[in-house]
């Protein structure tokens, strides 16, 4: 696949660059250059564009809103709205709208977000172990809606409550594939899920855009009901701890580790943890690795060049299993990047990586390159 993104302005991040802004447009100008140290609002736009022979030109754009709630308390966290869309010209399509609402002093944090995907996406087979050559291009129609909520009951601790609901549609022109011998894929055809469950947050963060100190871990449970059909009961469990160290004035580590388990007799392959995305274990293709069971943990070392510019390093390893978790199994990933500081104040940021990932005997190293808004994590 042959894939291009246009971020405009990330690597014009030379200093020099900056004195010929005046020749830019207002609104360019307003989005990635004006030095507000404010608390407004702010908006900006990351254009996309890329091809492939199974979705041929594929064009759109990703949109950041951000706010506060409470100009007047320094402590409020920034607020914001996301959006994402896309369309190829062999009639796909990606949309997103989302959403983080902090309310004023952090007394509570609302997300919701609804996704549609209608784009075709390779399936390599269930576990740790699986193979390039058995790659399978499945069609796939998504929708998705999530809600959270979460109540500040002491200092750094809040619970809260996840719901949402999604349904899976999957058509494969290959009958002879993975996707139909193994027997392990199960609900081949997709289906309807909705699911609820508690949620329980530390968060002890001094940002949550740009972080440079404090700890988080995230731990919910996705009790799952299958309708219309879909005769499965279970759930999926999440916990997720992160902590960042001030090491000098510019420099930061982060520390990231997740563990996810589905939970049930049945394991529906659409809702298997899988390994490698834009966020962890940068350099593998999200969805070559899935199972029951994931674990996952990187470390970043974030360097602050400028109040513009700042370039990171990342290292990280993780598997997914079935029942037995084994440190054999485990795979590397590492990488680089650059980060772009569209809004100062903020600590918002354009991000481009690229991450390195396992060598498989036969196959060309696994590798991959991701731009985005906002850090990894």
């Amino acid at each position: 696949m042959k894939k291009i993104t246009l971020t405009l302005l990330l690597f014009i991040g030379a200093q020099g660059a900056f004195s010929q802004t005046h020749l830019l447009p207002k609104f360019i100008r307003k989005m990635y250059f004006d030095k507000d140290t404010t608390k407004k609002s702010s908006f900006v736009i990351l254009p996309v564009l890329s091809s492939a022979p199974e979705t041929g030109l594929e064009v759109g754009g990703a949109g950041l809103y951000s706010f506060y709630t409470d100009t007047a308390n320094r402590n409020t966290r920034v607020s914001n709205i996301f959006g994402y869309a896309t369309i190829t010209t062999n009639g796909q399509n990606r949309l997103s709208l989302s959403t983080s609402y902090w309310t004023p002093q952090n007394k509570y944090h609302f997300t919701a977000g609804i996704s549609y995907i209608n784009f075709p996406f390779d399936f390599y087979g269930i576990g740790n172990n699986t193979f390039k050559a058995n790659k399978d291009r499945i069609g796939q129609k998504r929708l998705k809606v999530n809600l959270a909520a979460e109540k500040k009951v002491a200092d750094n601790f809040y619970i809260g409550l996840v719901a949402g609901g999604y349904h899976y549609d999957f058509t494969d022109g290959q009958p002879n594939s993975v996707f139909y011998t193994d027997p392990r894929v199960q609900f081949r055809r997709g289906g309807t899920n909705i699911y609820i469950g508690p949620s329980l947050i530390f968060d002890s963060r001094n940002n949550n855009t740009y972080t440079t100190s404090g700890a988080l871990i995230t731990s919910s449970f996705e009790i799952t009901k299958g309708l219309f059909g879909l005769n499965y009961n279970g759930g999926l469990f999440n916990i997720e701890y992160t902590q960042f160290f001030l090491l000098s004035k510019k420099l930061v580590l982060g520390i990231d580790i997740q563990d996810q388990t589905l939970t049930g007799s049945q394991s529906p392959f659409f809702m298997m943890p899988t390994l490698g995305n834009d966020e962890i274990m940068r350099g593998y293709y999200n969805g070559r690795y899935r199972d029951r069971n994931l674990t996952v943990g990187q470390t970043e070392l974030r360097y602050r060049l400028s109040d513009r510019i700042g370039i990171v390093g990342f290292v990280g390893t993780g598997e997914v299993f079935n029942k037995s978790f084994s440190f054999s199994e485990l795979k590397p990933n590492y990488g680089g990047g650059l980060r772009y500081f569209f809004d100062i104040e903020k600590g918002l940021s354009i991000r481009a990586d690229y991450g390195i990932g396992q060598k498989v005997a036969g196959e060309a190293r696994q590798s991959g390159f991701y731009v985005g808004l906002g850090q990894a994590f």
